[in-house]
Parts: C-alpha cells; structure tokens; sequence
C-alpha cells in the first residue's frame, strides 16, 4: 500500500474523473473514495481509462453506516465493485463505528475470504472501539483511518493500533486548513531548510511516522507539490519540534464520544 494517496472526499461526482485522472498522471497510485462520497464511479472511470494496470492502483473505499448488517454490508460491497469497474477492492472500511458494526464487519470478513476485498479494516473508530472489534474477529483490521495531522497527531491511539497490527491512514492530513497550518512558524522555519512549503513539511512528518496520507486537491499543480515530498528527510530535532505542536485533540471533527456528535450521526442512520 503506498504511503501517499489521493484522497476524493468533497470531490463532486462531475469532477471526480478529472480529478482522479490528473492524481493518477502526477504519479498517484492510490486513491481513497467511499460510498457517502458519491464518486466510486468517477474513480472507477478515471481508473479504467488511464492506461495503468489496475494491479499497479491501489483503491480504498469505505463502506456507509446506512449499510451496516450483514446482508446490507454485503450488498454494498457488490455494488461499490460495480460502481469501480472491478473486481477486487484493496481495501474496503467501515466509515464510522456506529450502527450494526458487527454486521458489517462480518460482510467484510467474508468478502476478504472470498478475494472480493484484498484488505479490510475501519475508520473513525477511536482506541475503545477498535478493541471490541478487534477481539471478536479473526481478520483483525488492517487500517484504521482517523483525523491525524500536526495538531492532533493520534499518539496514543496509534500505541494501541500497534498492539492490533492496524496501520493508521491520515484523513484531514492538512487540518482543512485550521489553525493557521499553511503558515505556522514551526512548519514554515522547517521547511525553509529544506527547500519545502509547511504543507509538504506536515505530509512528510506523518509519512516518517509510519502514517499513511490522502491529501486533496482538486488542482493538478497543488497534486504535483503534494507528491514531491519522497527527496528529504526531517531529522530528529525537526521531528521533536513538530511533535509539540500536538494538542491530542480533534480540530476537524468533535469527538465521537460526544453525545450530542453520536445524536448527529444518528439522523444519517
């Protein structure tokens, strides 16, 4: 799995097959759609006219909590491969840990046996959640995609995702632009040594710990500056100067563990 994909949320569908494309020119292989996105067929065009073969794309897409239970979860799936032109998904997750989970996660346990889905894991699920899941099934998950940046860095979760065998996978690897990210002292005096923008610093950071990133862009140049992060390294006093901008807290998203966040997400169930 690459360490730097191209991330479509908020990507419309009439867009998404010119975005995707353009990822994929610059040098993407891995994209990361999901069913409440409402682009699985974008990419799957973009994917199928791009000349590249589909073993060499690594795609991601995520399974809706409207779908959970087992034989929605199921039924899902089929139609996420329909709407990507393929047979195979690399990597499918639940999108969020509320609902029938359980359901689903056995769907996905079954699509993975039967080589429906070459990975399988989840997202948005905080250390709690990702346990009980983990201790009821065989197929542990193998990524957990949770709002990871400079700010809120996921230290600890990760400690626990560890424990599982479960990669973390960055969404909101740019903060969407909070808390002054583009432009934050720390980021920029780094970067500056380097030759690099605060964006490229905050990509590379995460990459250096073992987190996988998705940031999106819907032009083509902004994709370019993006990718070029691979020709440096921080060194370990850049990465300590970094690791105190960590405030351990969400910037993007309120906690799932607030009431009134868990009543919202239930008016989408």
């Amino acid at each position: 799995m690459p360490m730097l994909g191209y991330g479509v949320f908020q990507v419309s569908p009439e867009e998404c097959e010119r975005c995707v494309a353009d990822a994929l020119s610059v040098g993407y292989r891995l994209i990361d759609t999901a069913q409440a996105y409402r682009n699985e067929e974008g990419v799957g065009a973009a994917v199928a006219k791009s000349g590249i073969p589909r073993e060499e794309i690594f795609l991601v897409s995520k399974i809706w909590m409207s779908n959970y239970g087992y034989e929605k979860a199921k039924a899902s799936i089929d139609e996420s491969l329909r709407k990507l032109g393929t047979d195979y998904i690399d990597l499918m997750l639940l999108h969020q840990p509320f609902g029938d989970r359980y359901g689903a996660y056995r769907a996905l346990e079954d699509a993975y046996k039967a080589g429906k889905l070459r990975a399988i894991g989840v997202s948005n699920f905080y250390p709690d959640h990702l346990i009980d899941l983990a201790h009821h099934f065989e197929v542990k998950p193998a990524v957990n995609q949770v709002e990871t940046h400079v700010f809120n860095q996921q230290v600890e979760a990760s400690k626990y995702m560890a424990e599982i065998g479960t990669v973390p996978m960055a969404w909101g690897p740019f903060a969407e632009g909070k808390n002054g990210i583009f432009t934050n002292e720390t980021l920029v005096g780094v970067g500056a040594k380097y030759g690099k923008t605060a964006a490229q610093v905050a990509l590379r950071y995460l990459i250096q710990r073992g987190v996988i990133v998705i940031p999106k862009s819907s032009k083509k140049e902004r994709m370019v500056q993006n990718f070029d992060v691979f020709d440096f390294n921080l060194s370990a006093d850049d990465m300590d100067a970094i690791l105190k901008l960590d405030t351990g807290k969400p910037v993007v998203m309120p906690s799932h563990h607030d009431p009134e966040i868990v009543k919202w997400f239930m008016t989408m169930l």
